[in-house]
């Protein structure tokens, strides 16, 4: 692939490559700001994080590239839940909490600071802002265009891409993707892997098309290119470069050969999400409910527990179905060599 000039609506990169949002530790300043200087776009991840902490991180980046890079936001949990079935959840999670020396966490916000969120990032935005779990409304995304920045949407399916026409581009997410599926819903109905979806989706819009969802080599994003798509989004693939804030433990299982597979649960999170088949996974996917983000209150001190003791059995492994092809290698020398087809 020649080195020639990717775009994103308004945004301009040297490569078509971004490094998916990854929340909970694996985007850090550093990794976004090392792909985005490799002539990639980078991407750091609000979700979780406290509004100070998501400007401290926007402000840290800037000091470490000039480049564009992107920040990504959560959208408010609208789903009804059930408050019995959660209890019921975090009851049955209490002897293993016990063997981890914990207690089961209680369910807290459930809108992420999102509001809070807005208002500081139209007040200064990066480059560009993505949406997860739904669209935000046309006075957010016309705010945050009038300040300059690029909205960008992740979308599943085609009635979730005809939901977010009114944003600069769309991500695509496959199902082979790793981490939280970014449905609008609570759901896994009809879930489609990125080759079909990206076609399907061509036909009803013209927006810039991001493909992400299993992506691990430059064959897969010269595949994705040829498709139609803009750019790759590829995460997984970045989980073990010297930048990622991936924990120890997460960094390890994904080259041990103990795990040999993948699976979508809501046994973490409440929310279907893909990480490698451990104990955890296997023996509570089938009890956890449909409640985000009150079920990853509930397993946030478990996970944490055994993460902090080297024990993979209860930590979320989020991951790709190419989780295979991960690396050492920094995020520049890998941005390069999936450029490189």
């Amino acid at each position: 692939m020649t080195r020639s000039r990717t775009e994103v609506s308004a945004v301009r990169t040297e490569l078509p490559i971004v490094q998916a949002p990854m929340a909970g530790g694996p985007s850090t300043p550093e990794l976004a700001a090392a792909v985005s200087n490799a002539g990639g776009l980078g991407f750091l991840a609000a979700g979780y994080r406290t509004t100070e902490a998501m400007r401290a991180d926007i402000a840290a980046t800037r000091e470490l590239t000039s480049r564009p890079f992107g920040v990504n936001v959560f959208m408010p949990s609208l789903d009804e839940i059930d408050p019995a079935a959660v209890a019921a959840y975090r009851e049955l999670l209490a002897p293993e909490a016990a063997r981890l020396g914990v207690e089961p966490g209680t369910p807290g916000a459930r809108d992420d600071a999102y509001d809070a969120k807005i208002a500081d990032l139209v007040s200064d935005p990066p480059a560009v802002v993505s949406f997860t779990f739904g669209c935000p409304t046309p006075d957010v995304i016309r705010a945050l265009r009038d300040r300059g920045a690029t909205v960008v949407v992740t979308v599943t399916s085609v009635d979730e891409a005809r939901q977010a026409s009114g944003a600069d581009a769309l991500c695509l997410q496959g199902l082979e993707a790793g981490g939280h599926r970014g449905s609008f819903t609570n759901s896994l109905d009809d879930p489609l892997p990125l080759r079909a979806l990206l076609p399907a989706v061509q036909k009803i819009t013209r927006q810039p098309l991001i493909g992400a969802g299993g992506l691990a080599t430059a064959a897969d994003v010269a595949e994705i290119l040829s498709l139609g798509a803009v750019a790759a989004q590829l995460g997984t693939a970045f989980l073990r470069c010297p930048e990622s804030g991936a924990g120890a433990v997460h960094k390890a299982a994904l080259t041990d050969p103990g795990y040999t597979s993948t699976a979508m649960t809501r046994a973490f999170s409440g929310r279907p999400a893909r990480g490698l088949i451990n104990r955890f996974l296997t023996e509570h996917s089938g009890d956890a409910p449909a409640a985000y983000p009150d079920v990853h209150y509930v397993t946030a001190p478990l996970r944490r527990a055994s993460a902090a003791q080297g024990n993979p059995d209860s930590v979320n492994l989020w991951a790709g179905e190419s989780f295979r092809e991960t690396t050492e290698s920094p995020a520049a020398t890998l941005v390069a060599a999936l450029a490189s087809a």
